[in-house]
């Protein structure tokens, strides 16, 4: 399936509930002030947001009155005019190797399965990839990722569990320096109830790797449940409260109709989609790219 196709696929349910309450909102009459409160709506039960639903449709209103809109189609063609401005004016990441990807996020977001997907992307991209079990916490994560680890054919390293997490992450980049691999993908801990503890540990990590491995290029990406919507962005502020945060990676987009939440992550924050989650399988996971989604979105 190609990656428009797969997108498409997983934004079925949002561009239905919006496509659906667009065409009987604008079956009713002019585009007025009703018009326009009933919009702002729509897009913040696509969880769009409310400040961001707000600011699209006062561009959309200012657009009406110059280009004279008129049908269902003039909309949503200026407002995917308006998304790809906002887009465009966003700071994008272009990987570089060698790298370190650390994975953080909260338990139950799918972090694990993300980054079997992502060494499975890696995988097809040519790249060696190893593993590192870094969550020493979570009993089983470390289970779990070996699974994947089997399942992609790609290196893992681990420790017991409850050992020292930064100690884990040593070994995997003296293998990786070893190795010559080319993406070191870390997985960490997401135990947001002892704020202090996970704040020490991820600093901890860093360290080891500024140390450790100063040549290689370091992302930190979050894992987020498109499912949860609106959720999703305090879970951004809880991290970045305490770790720097390059990018997101947004799991299981196929599973709701909040698929505006990109539009909130990227407007609210600044922070760049870098990874979406498409389906259960391990080649459902993407590079984002927002033409394809706006297209897609209304």
């Amino acid at each position: 399936m190609g990656l428009f196709k797969k997108i498409g696929q997983a934004l079925k349910k949002t561009r239905e509930a919006f496509a659906r309450r667009m065409d009987a909102l604008l079956s009713h009459g002019e585009l007025d002030d009703d018009f326009y409160d009933e919009l702002t709506d729509i897009l913040i039960s696509c969880d769009i947001g409310v400040r961001t639903s707000m600011d699209l449709v006062e561009s959309l209103r200012q657009h009406a009155r110059k280009e004279k809109l008129r049908t269902a189609e003039d909309v949503k063609a200026a407002l995917r005019e308006i998304l790809t401005e906002e887009f465009e004016n966003l700071v994008k990441i272009e990987l570089k190797y060698p790298c370190i990807i650390t994975i953080i996020g909260v338990n139950g977001v799918g972090k694990t399965t993300t980054i079997g997907k992502m060494a499975n992307y890696f995988k097809n991209q040519k790249k060696e990839v190893t593993l590192v079990a870094g969550d020493t916490f979570r009993a089983a994560a470390s289970d779990q990722l070996t699974q994947w680890a089997e399942r992609t054919k790609t290196r893992i390293i681990k420790h017991a569990e409850g050992a020292d997490a930064a100690a884990v992450v040593y070994d995997g980049i003296t293998s990786a320096k070893a190795k010559n691999t080319d993406v070191l993908l870390v997985d960490t801990a997401g135990r947001l109830h002892t704020k202090t503890n996970l704040m020490e540990e991820l600093k901890k990590i860093d360290k080891v790797i500024n140390r450790e491995y100063p040549d290689a290029n370091k992302y930190t990406f979050i894992v987020l449940d498109a499912t949860t919507g609106q959720n999703a962005l305090s879970q951004i502020k809880a991290f970045d409260e305490f770790v720097h945060i390059d990018g997101i990676v947004l799991t299981k987009l196929d599973g709701t109709a909040k698929g505006g939440v990109i539009v909130s992550i990227e407007k609210d924050y600044g922070l760049p989609v870098v990874f979406i989650g498409t389906g259960e399988g391990k080649d459902d996971l993407e590079l984002f790219d927002s033409k394809e989604f706006i297209e897609n979105l209304f």
